[in-house]
């Protein structure tokens, strides 16, 4: 079993910046591939970011790249997500998940095993 625990969530004004953090404990794997989705009221729950295990490749949303950033540290078995030049509809409960392998067709909620319990983030205007 892994456990995932997203932090960092809150409110920012548009055009701000916020970092999440999802701590990892429990059973976890060389080769695992981390992600970060989120879901708005009343919306699926969407594909932002995910990375590799080493970090050397990433992949992004279409909504979201060249803002966000996504990161991991595997020694302290966190990833981040670094979000810049945030908009309102940014607003949405964020998750963390993982899955062994990463691939650029990952990108859906079914494709991955273990998530987290969500961090609200909301952008005012």
């Amino acid at each position: 079993q892994v456990q995932l625990v997203e932090s960092g969530g809150g409110v920012v004004q548009a055009g701000g910046s916020l970092g999440l953090t999802c701590a990892a404990s429990g059973r976890t794997f060389r080769g695992d591939a981390m992600a970060w989705f989120r879901q708005a009221p009343g919306k699926e729950r969407e594909f932002v970011a995910s990375i590799t295990w080493s970090g050397s490749d990433t992949a992004y949303a279409g909504s979201v790249k060249g803002r966000f950033t996504i990161a991991r540290d595997n020694a302290k078995k966190t990833v981040y997500l670094q979000m810049n030049s945030l908009k309102p509809e940014d607003t949405a409960v964020y998750y963390c998940a993982t899955r062994a392998g990463w691939g650029t067709s990952f990108i859906r909620p079914y494709d991955y095993d273990y998530w987290g319990q969500g961090t609200q983030v909301t952008v005012s205007s």
